[in-house]
C-alpha cells in the first residue's frame, strides 16, 4: 500500500510539471503572436484611418446625385404640364375642325365661293366668322386654327426636350449610384478596422502588464471600437433604391422622349384622315403617361439620395472620433 502512495504522489508530480509546461508554452505562443503596442497602433491607423475621407467622398456624391435627379425631377414635371397643356390645346384644335366641318356643310361646302378660292382662303373665311360670332356673344376673341396648331407644335417639342432632359439626368444618376453602393469593398474596410481595433486592446492589456503608458491607445481604442456597433445596410439599401429608380426613369423617359418626338412629327401631324388623328392622339396620351412615370422615379430616386446622406451621417458619427484621434 505504501508502494502505490509514493507512486500516485509520482503521478501527480509528473502531471503537475506537464501542466506548468503546457501552460508557459500556451502564453509563451501567445506573447509571440500578439503585436507590440506600437505595431498595434501602426495596424489601426492603416486599418482605420481612410474610412472617414470614404465616408465624405460617399456624402459628396450622394449629395451631387440629389441635385441631378432635382433637376430631372422638374423637367419631368415641366413635361408633364407642358404634355397636359398641349392636351388641352390639341382638343380645341379638335373642336374648332368639328365647328369648320359644320360651316363646311351649312354653306354647302366650297361652292359658294368663287372658283378660285382654296381650302386656306376657306378656313380664313371661317375663322373670320368665328371671331364675329365671338365678339357678338362675349366680347373675347377666338383662338385661330393655325394658331393652336403652331401653339401646340411648340409645345411637343419643349415636351419632348425637357424628357431628353429627364432622360439624361436619371442616367448620370445611374453611374453616381453604382459607384456609393460597393458594399465589399466598404464593409471589408471596416471590417479590418474592426479586427484591428481588437488586436489593439490584447497590446494594451499586454502593455499595461508591462509598465508601458497606455493612455493614447485606450483613446484611440475607445473611438475606433465603436465601428462594431456600425450598420451600413442603410446607405447601400438608400443607394440601391436611387440606383433602381433612376434606371426605371432612364427607361420611361426615353420610351417617352421617343413617343413624343413620333406625336410632333410632321408626318403624323399632317395626317388628317379619321386614323391619323387618332394615332396621334394615343401617341400624345402614351407621351404624357411615360412623362408623368419618368418623373415619379426622378422623385423617388431624389428622395433615396436625400435620405442616403442622412444615414452617411450617422456612420460618419463613428468615424469623426476615430479619425480624429488617429491623427
Amino acid at each position: 500500500m505504501q508502494v502505490e502512495g509514493n507512486d500516485m504522489k509520482r503521478l501527480y508530480a509528473q502531471l503537475l510539471g506537464f501542466g506548468t509546461f503546457l501552460s508557459c508554452f500556451v502564453s509563451t505562443t501567445n506573447a509571440a503572436d500578439m503585436l507590440s503596442l506600437d505595431d498595434a497602433l501602426r495596424a489601426t491607423y492603416t486599418a482605420c484611418v481612410d474610412i472617414d475621407d470614404r465616408l465624405h467622398d460617399l456624402k459628396v456624391l450622394a449629395g451631387v446625385n440629389t441635385a441631378v435627379t432635382s433637376v430631372g425631377t422638374a423637367a419631368g414635371v415641366g413635361a408633364s404640364v407642358t404634355g397636359f397643356v398641349k392636351a388641352a390645346t390639341d382638343k380645341k384644335i379638335a373642336q374648332l375642325e368639328e365647328q369648320l366641318k359644320q360651316y363646311i356643310i351649312k354653306n354647302n361646302g366650297l361652292n359658294v365661293f368663287p372658283e378660285n378660292t382654296d381650302l386656306n382662303t376657306f378656313i380664313a373665311s371661317f375663322e373670320k366668322h368665328l371671331k364675329q360670332s365671338a365678339n357678338k356673344t362675349d366680347g373675347k376673341q377666338t383662338e385661330t386654327i393655325s394658331g393652336l396648331q403652331e401653339k401646340s407644335k411648340k409645345l411637343g417639342n419643349w415636351r419632348t426636350g425637357l424628357l431628353a432632359t429627364n432622360t439624361a439626368t436619371n442616367i448620370a444618376g445611374i453611374g453616381i449610384s453604382a459607384s456609393t453602393i460597393n458594399k465589399d469593398d466598404f464593409q471589408g474596410q471596416i471590417d479590418a478596422c474592426i479586427s484591428a481595433t481588437k488586436a489593439l486592446n490584447s497590446a494594451i492589456m499586454q502593455a499595461r502588464m508591462n509598465g508601458e503608458d497606455v493612455t493614447e491607445a485606450e483613446g484611440i481604442y475607445k473611438a475606433c471600437t465603436e465601428y462594431e456597433y456600425v450598420d451600413i445596410s442603410p446607405i447601400i439599401k438608400r443607394g440601391t433604391g436611387a440606383l433602381i429608380s433612376s434606371s426605371v426613369g432612364a427607361a420611361t423617359g426615353l420610351a417617352g422622349t421617343v413617343v413624343s418626338g413620333a406625336a410632333n412629327s410632321n408626318k403624323v401631324r399632317n395626317d388628317n384622315t379619321d386614323a391619323g388623328k387618332q394615332k396621334e392622339k394615343d401617341l400624345n396620351i402614351a407621351a404624357n403617361v411615360l412623362s408623368v412615370g419618368a418623373t415619379a422615379a426622378s422623385i423617388s430616386a431624389t428622395v433615396f439620395n436625400a435620405t442616403q446622406i442622412a444615414a452617411i451621417k450617422k456612420v460618419a458619427g463613428v468615424s469623426e472620433k476615430c479619425t480624429g484621434v488617429l491623427k
